[in-house]
Order: C-alpha cells, then structure tokens, then sequence
C-alpha cells in the first residue's frame, strides 16, 4: 500500500509540471512565427539589395561609356560628345559609383539580418545608410534626367538646342542608363520600407 501511494503521489506532480509547462507553449510559438517573418522580410531585402547593385551598376558603366564622334569634320573642329563634357553626367557616374559600391558592402549585413533576425543593430544600420544613398541616387538621376530631357527637346528661351537628332546614339545610351538609376532608387525606397518595417516589428 505505501508503494501504491507514493505512486499516486509522484503521478500528481508530474501532472502539475505539466500545467506549469503549458502557458509558455504560445508565446514560444508566438516568437518563433515572428522570427519566421521576419526572416522572410530579409531574404527579400538581400533580393532587392543585389537587385539594386545590379541596376546601379548597370547605369554606371553605361554613362561612363557613353561617348560618340559624328563621321563629318572640318579643318578646326570635330564633333563629339562624352558624358565627361558635362558635369552633371559626372557627378552621375561618381554617385552611382558609391550607390553600386555601397550596395555590394552592405549584402553581408542583410545576411547577417537573415541569420540572425532578433538583431536590430545591423537593421538600423541598414536604414540610416540606404536613406543616405537613397537621397544621393535621387539627385544624381533627377538632375541627369533634366539634362537629358534638354538634349532630346531643347529649349527655345534660352537657345539651347537638342543634340539628339545629331547624336542618336549618345542620347539612347544616357536615356538608358538614367532609366537604370531610377529603377535602382525605387528599389532602394523598397529597402527603406523594408527596413521600417522590420524595425517596427520589435
């Protein structure tokens, strides 16, 4: 009989351990969901990042070689047009430059935000410097997208002509590489949102 008791006994503990041990299942279950979303979000902000670095890059290498010489000269003067012979196409080439750079650095950060997504440190990092980078590539391309509206339509008040009809290849090539850099800053104001949001989760 004293066995039989002591049965009962430890079989009621064990039962009240259990009911102990019950309540923290959902909040476990609760961090390992939000853990899980927010893994998702930084697989996609790696996609976006590299997606963005290959754009960026895209739009430098594409004005930075952008040049062209029309076949027809005269004794004194020959006709050619670079990207260098404007400033702003530079200051294009320059900051697209350190967007594509950055971009490239910063993919192990957001692989770090994959491994580790409880982490806010290399999130805030992310978000302060895309921002910046964001606010660089914006006016470079905006600036060269007025430029390049110029040289296709010109503008009469101030007599200035449109090249374009002249120089055909040497404006298709700076329309593409401004379409590029406005892509690469729509992708990196979806890196912006991204980041916000992750942040906001914490």
């Amino acid at each position: 009989m004293e066995k039989s008791d002591a049965t009962t006994i430890e079989i009621g503990e064990t039962s009240r351990e259990r009911k102990g041990k019950a309540p923290l299942l959902p909040g476990a279950a609760d961090n390992a969901k939000a853990a899980a979303y927010k893994r998702g979000v930084a697989i996609f902000d790696l996609i976006l990042r590299v997606s963005a670095a290959v754009a960026a890059l895209a739009a430098t290498i594409t004005m930075g070689t952008t040049e062209q010489t029309l076949p027809f000269f005269t004794q004194f003067f020959q006709f050619q047009a670079s990207y260098d012979d404007l400033p702003t196409f530079t200051f294009f080439v320059i900051a697209m430059s350190i967007a594509t750079g950055y971009l490239v650095l910063s993919v192990p950060f957001s692989i770090v935000c994959i491994a580790r997504p409880q982490v806010t440190g290399p999130r805030l990092l992310l978000i302060l410097c895309d921002t910046l980078t964001l606010t660089l590539t914006t006016s470079a391309a905006a600036a060269s997208a007025a430029i390049v509206y110029l040289a296709h339509n010109g503008n009469s008040d101030a007599n200035w002509l449109a090249i374009c009809q002249q120089f055909t290849d040497f404006c298709q090539r700076v329309s593409g590489a401004v379409v590029a850099s406005f892509i690469a800053v729509a992708l990196l104001i979806f890196l912006v949102m991204l980041s916000a949001l992750a942040l906001r989760k914490h």
